[in-house]
């Protein structure tokens, strides 16, 4: 599989506060300041190679160039950000709280993949997974089933084990993805 459908706009639409936030403040430097201390703390969190080019972003830079060296979710984030600064209409929508109807198919897809064997679903699915731990709650508890789901563990009462209701509900959507799929 050389392209996990709806992966580019599963990235976008998780990281959509922070391109919103860094192309607002590329627009209206009184808006920097939150934008500086949202990126310190994501610096101290692992995410130094991103938080040094959206500086140079905030400093002025545009150039393609910005894209070497960065892994894909971090492309997706910059490039959104580039193309949101010259054209709005790219960006991505606010996201308020997780719409499991919009994630469902996207996590369930690469879970697919994964338990085909394609590595880079596999990989994909470790970072989504820890993307989910540091957001802490119910998506931790989700991030966390993603391995179980990967390796054809299905077991709706023992993934959802100390989910909410938004827990719940994304964990029905990705199980019904698969069922849909012929797999759960």
């Amino acid at each position: 599989m050389s392209a996990l459908p709806e992966r580019r706009e599963q990235i976008r639409s998780a990281h959509a506060a922070l391109i919103l936030q860094v192309v607002a403040a590329c627009q209206n430097t009184q808006l920097r300041a939150p934008v500086e201390d949202h990126l310190r703390v994501a610096a101290a969190n692992g995410w130094g190679d991103l938080v040094a080019v959206l500086q140079q972003i905030l400093g002025g830079r545009r150039e393609l160039g910005l894209l070497q060296g960065l892994d894909e979710e971090d492309s997706v984030i910059v490039e959104s950000i580039l193309m949101g600064l010259q054209n709005p209409e790219t960006l991505p929508q606010p996201t308020g709280q997780a719409d499991p109807g919009m994630a469902a198919p996207g996590l369930a897809s690469v879970i697919l993949a994964a338990r085909r064997g394609d590595p880079q679903a596999v990989a994909w699915l470790g970072q989504m997974a820890s993307q989910m731990q540091k957001a802490g709650g119910d998506m931790a508890r989700v991030g966390a089933a993603l391995g179980p789901l990967s390796r054809g563990l299905d077991d709706r009462r023992k993934l959802e084990k100390g989910m909410g209701p938004l827990g719940r509900s994304l964990l029905q959507g990705v199980l019904d993805e698969l069922a849909k799929a012929g797999l759960h």
